[in-house]
């Protein structure tokens, strides 16, 4: 009996200690999302501190630190996040953009695709336009479309495919295609990006479409007069 009760006791503060640090990381996660990132920090020190091996936690941790431009600390949080667990599509997800982001877009992919690996990934079309967004700054066209186009068949209409589209075939210079994704985007989006926004007035140059060029200037410069997309259309680029 004295056994059954200390094994009962043990596995409730196990069950205890893993809520605390499920708690304190979602909360983390909503203070990073407002950009509160010490007091993020903060809400991971007691998740960890609840359970010290808790693979979610180093993921938002990792996300904080590589905001903060803190790369060698993000990239030891994701990379114990995935040795504790190794099936974690989100970390896998955001280690990959981490990577696109600096410049390391050959090892970025991967990552991105052990994402997709998980058949209970929740969002798999992000790690898809993660995927397109990185091969097209490497020039990897083909690769980028069929990521693109896999993300619009998880998810019909996401704005970020369809920009993605877009400027796949901006570069392929197939422009009548480029827009009539434009077309989509800006028919689904609510508002479209200042790198959006540029990329339609570029693409309603080369089809000679003055008058919808002029409709999305016009867009840029009211909503982004500081942007460095509206500096490039008052320059004339």
């Amino acid at each position: 009996m004295l056994s059954g009760c200390a094994s009962s006791g043990s596995s409730l503060s196990a069950e205890r200690a893993l809520s605390s640090a499920k708690i304190h990381t979602e909360l983390a996660e909503s203070y990073f999302e407002r950009t509160q990132y010490s007091i993020a920090l903060q809400e991971i020190e007691i998740a960890l501190k609840a359970k010290s091996n808790y693979a979610p936690a180093f993921n938002v941790r990792g996300l904080i630190h590589f905001t903060l431009h803190e790369d060698q600390l993000a990239e030891e949080d994701f990379r114990h996040g995935l040795k504790l667990d190794d099936s974690d599509s989100n970390t896998h997800n955001n280690y990959g953009w981490f990577l696109c982001q600096r410049g390391r877009e050959n090892e970025a992919i991967p990552q991105f695709l052990e994402a997709l690996k998980n058949p209970l990934y929740a969002s798999p079309e992000r790690a898809y336009v993660n995927a397109g967004v990185c091969s097209i700054k490497i020039i990897k066209l083909e690769e980028a479309q069929e990521y693109f186009k896999r993300a619009l068949i998880r998810s019909p209409n996401l704005p970020d495919a369809l920009s993605g589209l877009a400027e796949v075939s901006f570069i392929k210079q197939d422009f009548v295609s480029a827009k009539s994704y434009m077309l989509k985007l800006s028919q689904r989006a609510s508002e479209l990006t200042a790198a959006q926004l540029w990329l339609a007035v570029r693409i309603e140059r080369k089809v000679k479409d003055r008058n919808s060029e002029q409709s999305y200037a016009l867009q840029l410069n009211k909503r982004f007069p500081d942007s460095h997309e509206t500096q490039l259309l008052l320059h004339g680029e």
